[in-house]
């Protein structure tokens, strides 16, 4: 009666004398494995911090757009004089809202087509890139209100009031009375985009795919072992 060959233990993976512990020789050829292939650090920090400067700035100007859209598209404020005040001519009307509601529509479309665009043209993403398009929102979104506010009616209510004369209705200066309506840009932006960049983006290799593809597998035992 012959004993059972045992196959001798699977021994966890050593230092090889190459600093790497991860790496065992081929049990076969006795050569190390091809070291495995680790992603690429990125183009570096100053070219990020140079295409996140790009994207602010890019991105805050389409805060001109917004403006005059928002110009474009809100509703108005009919104001009308008696030669002593200015009042309200429709006291009941839910024009002020459809102005913050159309600011914060106009900023979330934007902020969408902010994330989308940035993300498609460098689909990496990056810390740098993302504080750069959030940076940008806000700041587009801040020059969308001063800007549509100075393209719209006068300021100065009471001269244009006198100006015009008793009885003649006139459109109130544009307001944004909802602050709030300034983060709907950024954080539709940011919203998208590290949505993408989950979804779609680039992703790092498992730098252990060496080992695996080069480990040892124990000795099988061989057909027609006698007990």
């Amino acid at each position: 009666m012959t004993a059972p060959l045992t196959p001798p233990p699977h021994q966890p993976p050593h230092d090889n004398g190459h600093g790497d512990p991860w790496q065992a020789p081929d049990p076969m050829t006795g050569h190390l494995p091809p070291a495995p292939q680790h992603a690429q650090d990125g183009p570096g920090l100053r070219t990020e911090l140079r295409e996140a400067a790009l994207v602010t700035v890019a991105v805050a100007l389409t805060g001109l757009l917004l403006g005059a859209l928002w110009l474009w598209l809100a509703p108005r404020i009919p104001l009308v004089s008696d030669s002593t005040a200015v009042y309200l001519k429709d006291t009941e009307g839910e024009q002020a809202i459809g102005i913050d509601g159309t600011f914060t529509l106009l900023g979330l479309a934007f902020g969408v087509l902010a994330g989308l665009a940035v993300f498609l043209w460098r689909r990496r993403g990056g810390v740098p890139l993302v504080v750069g398009l959030t940076l940008g929102s806000l700041l587009g979104g801040l020059l969308a209100w001063r800007f549509g506010i100075w393209l719209g009616p006068t300021q100065d209510v009471a001269a244009h009031a006198k100006q015009l004369g008793k009885g003649i209705v006139f459109d109130a200066p544009l307001e944004l009375k909802a602050k709030g309506a300034l983060l709907a840009w950024p954080l539709a932006a940011l919203v998208v985009h590290l949505g993408l960049t989950g979804l779609f983006g680039p992703r790092d290799p498992d730098p252990y795919a060496g080992y695996y593809d080069h480990a040892p597998r124990p000795a099988q035992e061989p057909p027609g072992t006698q007990v």
